[in-house]
């Protein structure tokens, strides 16, 4: 995978234990074009690499925004980019990749967005706004000190935006009350911690005249695997090699056992790294990437994580 020198033009502080960063390359040229809610893989000090969510429209590419929420359980990434990214750090990313696209053919949204789920979320804002297209935030965060970016949102009116911090209301936002109403045929767009997502799901499947896309920072605390994990047969169609895939062993693990140099980032089907062409077999798909129309077709498959449902995937490698 292809990746771009980058260096810290600019750092600041958007909320408590949230930071900014702007990243240009040295030579001042251009990055790669990209659309709203993409997210580059940031290669971290620490030899660690991480999925942020850039925060433009899509149209400035002379350099990069990304926040970052400092994890204080987290695996050490967020830890990193806090404590060495000042200014003046280089450090290489990854090209944008998207996998929290806005569907086209619509022109009003609903964003539903949880803390530092924010970043992909203002990014659509920001081009919808420019677009002139309909739309609607609420924002959740414990604290207003935790709420990013509220400058910005509070100057796109009070009728646009809307806010619900737990602290003050003294409650989680209710979705399954009257509170939540979101008009039929808009669809959702969420990204924030499990029990947000999951309660924008719930309604959405309440209300199935309101799709709801999701984009995850991590897999749900409370996931479990589909169905009933068994050995299965991997073929390498490019050489006929034929890996067996145990219990407990992911095929990217089995891959790399073998000899296999295979791009991979985030080890937990979030990324989309490690997608490859399903050829032969029916994949048990364990991601949180894939729509529901790429799980039900069954042409790919995230390495990291996914699985067979049939004895035998033959795989484009």
């Amino acid at each position: 995978m292809k990746r771009i020198r980058v260096s810290v033009e600019g750092r600041s502080d958007v909320a408590t234990d949230v930071v900014k960063l702007s990243l240009r390359k040295p030579d001042g040229n251009d990055l790669p074009a990209f659309t709203p809610g993409s997210h580059i893989d940031l290669y971290l000090p620490n030899g660690l690499v991480r999925q942020y969510s850039l925060l433009g429209d899509g149209r400035q590419t002379s350099r990069y925004e990304i926040a970052v929420s400092k994890a204080h359980a987290g695996r050490g990434g967020s830890r990193c980019v806090h404590a060495d990214l000042r200014c003046g750090a280089m450090v290489d990313i990854g090209e944008p990749r998207n996998n929290f696209a806005l569907r086209p053919g619509q022109d009003a949204f609903q964003f539903v967005a949880g803390g530092i789920g924010i970043t992909p979320i203002l990014s659509m804002i920001r081009h919808c706004a420019s677009k002139g297209w309909d739309w609607r935030l609420l924002y959740l965060a414990r604290t207003r000190a935790h709420a990013a970016f509220q400058d910005e949102l509070r100057a796109l009116g009070a009728d646009r935006v809307r806010f619900h911090f737990d602290d003050e209301a003294r409650a989680l936002f209710d979705f399954a009350g009257p509170a939540f109403v979101v008009d039929a045929g808009v669809p959702i767009y969420c990204c924030g911690p499990t029990p947000v997502m999951n309660a924008v799901d719930k309604f959405s499947k309440d209300h199935p005249e309101n799709p709801a896309f999701f984009e995850w920072f991590s897999p749900p605390a409370e996931s479990v695997a589909n169905g009933v994990t068994t050995d299965f047969r991997v073929r390498l169609d490019r050489s006929g090699r034929i890996l067996v895939v145990p219990q407990g062993k992911s095929i990217l693990q089995v891959l790399e056992e073998s000899g296999y140099d295979v791009p991979c980032s985030c080890r937990e089907g979030m990324c989309r790294t490690c997608e490859t062409t399903v050829i032969e077999g029916v994949p048990d798909h364990r991601d949180y990437v894939l729509s529901r129309e790429e799980r039900e077709a069954g042409r790919s498959l995230m390495l990291c994580v996914s699985r067979a449902k049939s004895d035998l995937l033959v795989l484009d490698l």
